[in-house]
């Protein structure tokens, strides 16, 4: 156990707190078990880090990754139970879906030490939804999305701008420091390099990549129990969603090019989508179901298009992309009947500059999305707005 102080030392000591994401005030870190889910690289192991360095005992908790050696002699339950008899008082585990069978043990671990209080985060969702059935009733669960276009600009710039509500956001009343900076400049920097923390790292494309194919080649294989023939296909699928998205299913066509049996297909972009790769946009049903079909697919987020698009992607579609990328965080939002989405009730068109109103004119509670725009008029709304509700 030494050992694996010794590296949590080094870890905490490493870890910067010059920036913290937003999700950490709105967790609720005095629960007994918490759940942290997200997409690799979006920033879960520097959050709870941070955590422990300006809020808990440094002495008292003990940061730990699933995939140790030190587990390969040792089992987690144990490594509880010592930790305990110490006084420790905070175990936080990292990536633990790669721990066989956690699920078991983290049940265990809240039922035998109820003064033991266990924070977990694991990258791929699916992994976690298969394996944490009985944990339902105990965890409190938070999903850390990429940044907002509000953190970026904290990262980049320095800049400490509030978070606004949709309400006002759509009221028109998010604040910029024009007189110092242009927001669309940034703006479009974001778009291709700024939904991923690493971006201050360099070689952002690169790392990009990487993520991409350990999630697609390594991840989901691992936990569909999938064959070498099946990976290529769920690559092959991944690739043609980037080049026609959004794309609208057809699976007769997908069954066909891609030799994937139609049953099989929904199976495939429910690991795409649980792995935060792409977005599915669901009708909004009649009666008393919500969601009817799939309407669109979308790629997780800009940044994932502008890698993977033979060319430069269509700017119509990121802006789509990254307004649903935001949106769903908090909000429940489907395709519309009569424009681009609806979002709590609300009508929201998108578009550039130049885009006209005449789609939603006599629709109440409208409003068109532009990007290329710095101000609010009206029920026309920039783009980049939208970047600020978290």
């Amino acid at each position: 156990m030494e050992g694996l102080i010794n590296t949590y030392r080094s870890y905490l000591e490493r870890t910067d707190t010059t920036f913290v994401r937003y999700l950490h005030d709105d967790i609720s870190w005095n629960a007994r078990l918490i759940g942290l889910h997200g997409a690799r690289g979006v920033g879960k192991t520097t959050l709870i880090l941070q955590h422990i360095k300006l809020h808990d005992n440094p002495n008292e908790s003990l940061f730990v990754m699933a995939d140790d050696f030190y587990f390969a002699d040792h089992s987690l339950i144990d490594l509880a139970r010592t930790f305990h008899q110490q006084g420790g008082k905070t175990l936080y585990i990292d990536e633990v879906h790669k721990y066989p069978d956690w699920s078991r043990h983290i049940k265990n671990i809240y039922d035998q030490f109820p003064n033991l209080k266990v924070v977990y985060t694991g990258s791929n969702l699916l992994a976690l939804e298969r394996g944490g059935g009985d944990l339902s009733r105990r965890a409190l669960r938070y999903t850390l999305p990429g940044l907002s276009f509000r953190e970026y600009l904290a990262l980049k710039l320095n800049l400490t701008l509030p978070r606004y509500s949709l309400n006002e956001v759509i009221s028109g009343k998010v604040d910029f420091p024009m007189p110092d900076y242009r927001p669309l400049q940034w703006f479009s920097r974001y778009l291709q390099e700024g939904y991923y923390p690493f971006f201050l790292e360099g070689d952002f494309r690169f790392r990009l990549d990487g993520i991409i194919k350990q999630t697609v080649e390594y991840d989901i294989p691992l936990l569909a129990q999938m064959e070498t023939a099946s990976v290529q296909k769920l690559r092959k699928l991944l690739y043609m969603l980037a080049q026609n998205v959004p794309f609208k299913p057809n699976l007769s066509k997908l069954e066909r090019d891609l030799d994937i049996r139609r049953s099989s297909l929904p199976h495939y972009f429910n690991y795409l989508e649980k792995a935060n790769l792409i977005n599915t946009l669901w009708t909004k049903a009649e009666g008393m179901k919500l969601l009817e079909k799939i309407d669109k697919i979308y790629l997780n987020n800009p940044n994932i298009a502008y890698l993977l698009a033979e060319q430069s992607p269509n700017i119509g579609t990121v802006r789509e992309t990254i307004f649903l990328a935001w949106l769903q965080v908090n909000h429940f939002i489907t395709s519309s009947k009569v424009s681009d989405f609806e979002v709590d009730g609300l009508t929201f068109e998108i578009g550039g500059k130049g885009k006209g109103g005449s789609q939603v004119e006599n629709i109440p509670d409208a409003y068109i999305v532009k990007d290329d725009l710095e101000y609010a008029y009206r029920n026309i709304i920039p783009l980049w707005h939208f970047g600020f509700l978290y």
